[in-house]
């Protein structure tokens, strides 16, 4: 393991029962504190179960998952999640939903109120804090998860394609929160997504899964801060196209000219 790695897998596996072949089959790969990696893949590959082996939601048939070099024997509260649906609770104004990793554990506190509050506000949700579910718009909706899951303030949070039933410019103002908020909270990202170009615009690294392998892991060399504009870039889009290539089964194995060799 590196030594800087904060979420790191080693050898994972896992089979779920009654399958002929392995969903998750062999993956190594290490997050830093702070970074964002994303993880390319078709429908099936095993992206989304190899996020909830990170998760500790399952655990490994082999290998290791650990975060700062403890073992995940399920799930913690420095890790938060976001699932493909905001998964809200109908009943429950958006404010509350916020605090409910707060909630099940014991009394929400004034400070706990407030942070959410400050949560909802960073994200242009400081006048619907009342408001239930169905009276938010998707991407609303899409926030107030988001902000549920930074509300622990997590080192490490996992997103599962939680922008995918967007339409294309809310979704790219998810993605600009996203990197805000990680920026300057100093946290790690796993972002499982079937989408080329938002891999390349949040990510740090992007792997490519395929038949449960990691086939492909590599740094995208684009700076920060990334300005929108930059979709529209030839580099940007060379980057795409080389991981387009990979996942059409291009050999992962040598140089690619946007995106350097597989780590």
């Amino acid at each position: 393991m590196p030594i800087d790695a904060h979420l790191a897998l080693d050898g994972v596996r896992y089979r779920f029962p009654g399958d002929p072949a392995e969903t998750v089959a062999g993956v190594d790969w290490a997050i830093p504190r702070g970074a964002i990696h994303c993880l390319l893949g078709r429908s099936g590959c095993g992206k989304t179960t190899l996020l909830k082996l990170a998760a500790g939601l399952l655990a490994p048939d082999a290998g290791t998952v650990r975060i700062d070099g403890t073992p995940v024997s399920g799930p913690r509260l420095s890790v938060g999640f976001v699932f493909q649906a905001p998964t809200l609770l109908a009943w429950l104004s958006a404010l509350d939903n916020v605090l409910l990793p707060v909630s099940l554990k014991r009394r929400p506190q004034p400070s706990d109120r407030e942070a959410a509050r400050d949560l909802l506000a960073s994200m242009g949700l400081g006048d619907l804090t009342e408001r239930r579910p169905a009276a938010l718009s998707g991407g609303q909706q899409s926030r107030v998860a988001m902000a549920r899951a930074l509300l622990t303030e997590p080192s490490l949070l996992l997103l599962d394609e939680p922008f995918a039933a967007l339409d294309a410019l809310t979704r790219e103002e998810l993605q600009d929160d996203l990197l805000r908020l990680c920026a300057s909270r100093g946290t790690a990202a796993l972002f499982v997504t079937h989408d080329i170009a938002e891999a390349v615009y949040l990510g740090d690294r992007v792997g490519v899964m395929a038949a449960g392998r990691l086939v492909h892991e590599g740094a995208i060399p684009l700076p920060r801060p990334r300005p929108p504009g930059i979709r529209y870039e030839a580099a940007f889009g060379a980057v795409c196209r080389s991981l387009r290539a990979i996942m059409d089964g291009a050999p992962s194995n040598g140089p690619s000219p946007a995106i350097g060799r597989a780590a």
